[in-house]
């Protein structure tokens, strides 16, 4: 066979290979060269709230005035993230008072992960004009394993 003709199929073979693995790359990322260990759990934070929170809070964190109360420059939040923590695992119903305002009102438990819990709720700290504070799944599981 001649040697023009063995270096052609040896170069598909190259090409073949090389795209195989790049394919290989690309769903071990699902679909996203960009690897998750780059995103920071502030990030993630804000995919749980848009996906979780903003039908009630808003995107802007106001909430509803009188029925969802706002997580815009919260006083609730300043009580420590023990509050915080157990209001998303737990919920809430009645009576609560934030920023001056009465709300009354049923937020159901969220059915998150600790790692989404902690996730979320530094989104919300570090958002809405908030302290900043960050929360951690050791946190939330800290928390958790104190409530019943």
């Amino acid at each position: 066979m001649p040697d023009y003709i063995i270096m052609m199929f040896w170069n598909k073979k190259r090409w073949f290979l090389f795209f195989l693995l790049w394919e290989v790359f690309i769903s071990c990322n699902n679909g996203n060269p960009a690897s998750d260990a780059k995103i920071t759990p502030y990030e993630k934070g804000k995919e749980v709230y848009d996906r979780t929170c903003v039908a009630c809070h808003l995107a802007s964190g106001k909430g509803i005035a009188t029925t969802f109360p706002p997580l815009e420059k919260s006083d609730f939040l300043i009580l420590g993230k023990t509050a915080a923590i157990t209001q998303v695992i737990k919920g809430k119903t009645g009576a609560l008072i934030v920023n001056g305002m009465p709300y009354n009102n049923i937020m159901p438990p969220q059915g998150l992960s600790d790692e989404d819990v902690a996730n979320v709720l530094t989104y919300v700290y570090g958002s809405f004009g908030n302290i900043g504070t960050k929360v951690t799944a050791a946190d939330v599981k800290t928390v958790r394993s104190t409530l019943h």
